[in-house]
C-alpha cells in the first residue's frame, strides 16, 4: 500500500460524523430503516409503561378500596369505582338472581363465579398493551442485529470495491452498522424489565381481588334475602 496514502485515510475517517445523528443521517438506506423502525418501537413501548404506570396505580388504589369494603361488615358498598365497582355490581346480580332450591356452597360459587368474571374483563383490559412490551423485548435486538449485519456487509463491499482493508476504510460502515445493535438494545432492555415489572404488579393486584371476592361471596351467599341485602346496600 502507498504510504502516502495513509493521511488521506485519517483525513477521511476524521471527516466522518460519528456522533449519533452522523451515524444516522450517513446510514445505508436499509440500515437507516432498521434504526427508524426501532426508534419508533422505543417511543411505542415508554408510552405503554406510563399508561400502565397510571392505570396500575388507579387500580391498586381500587384493590385497597374494595378491600377495606369487604373486611367490614353490613352492607355491600355500591358506590365502589372502577374495577371494583365492576366486581360489586356483578355479585348483587348474581346474589338477586337466586334459585331457592339451590346450596348455599352453590350459590356462593356462582356469586363467586359472576365476580371473578367481571375481573378478567378488567384484567385483559390493564393488560393491553403488555404483549407490544414483550415482542419489543425479544425482537428488537434481532432487528438491531439485521441492521449491523448488513451494515458490515457493505463495508466488506467497500473493501472488495478499494483493494484497502485498512479500519480507516471500514470503521465508518462498521460504526452505522454497530449503532442498530446499540439501538436495539436500548429498545429491548427497558422493554423487557417494564414488562416484568407490571406483569408482577398486575398478578399481585389480581390476586388481592380474587381474595377478597372469596371473602364477599361467602358473605353474600349467607344472606338468601335479596330485598334487605339490596335496601341495606342502597
Amino acid at each position: 500500500m502507498d504510504p502516502t496514502s495513509a493521511p488521506v485515510e485519517a483525513a477521511a475517517a476524521a471527516g466522518h460524523d460519528f456522533s449519533f445523528v452522523g451515524l444516522f443521517l450517513q446510514a445505508d438506506p436499509i440500515v437507516k430503516g432498521v434504526m427508524i423502525l426501532l426508534v419508533v418501537a422505543s417511543l411505542a413501548c415508554w408510552t405503554v409503561v406510563f399508561e400502565k404506570i397510571v392505570r396500575l396505580a388507579a387500580a391498586k388504589r381500587q384493590a385497597k378500596a374494595f378491600e377495606a369494603m369487604v373486611r367490614q361488615d353490613g352492607a355491600v358498598d355500591t358506590g365502589q369505582k372502577g374495577i371494583s365497582g365492576h366486581i360489586v355490581k356483578a355479585g348483587l346480580d348474581a346474589w338477586r338472581d337466586q334459585d331457592p332450591s339451590e346450596s348455599r356452597a352453590e350459590r356462593r360459587e356462582r356469586i363467586e363465579r359472576a365476580m371473578k368474571g367481571a375481573l378478567g374483563v378488567e384484567v385483559k383490559r390493564l393488560q393491553g398493551g403488555l404483549p407490544l412490551l414483550a415482542t419489543s423485548g425479544s425482537t428488537a435486538p434481532f432487528i438491531g442485529l439485521f441492521g449491523t449485519v448488513w451494515g458490515i456487509m457493505n463495508s466488506f463491499s467497500s473493501i472488495a470495491k478499494s483493494q484497502d482493508t485498512s479500519l480507516a476504510v471500514v470503521a465508518p460502515g462498521i460504526a452505522e452498522a454497530l449503532f442498530a445493535t446499540a439501538i436495539g438494545l436500548v429498545v429491548a432492555i427497558p422493554a423487557v424489565m417494564a414488562y416484568n415489572k407490571l406483569s408482577g404488579d398486575l398478578a399481585r393486584i389480581q390476586s388481592g381481588f380474587v381474595s377478597c371476592i372469596a371473602v364477599l361471596g361467602n358473605r353474600l351467599a349467607r344472606d338468601r334475602s335479596p330485598h334487605a341485602r339490596a335496601a341495606a346496600a342502597e
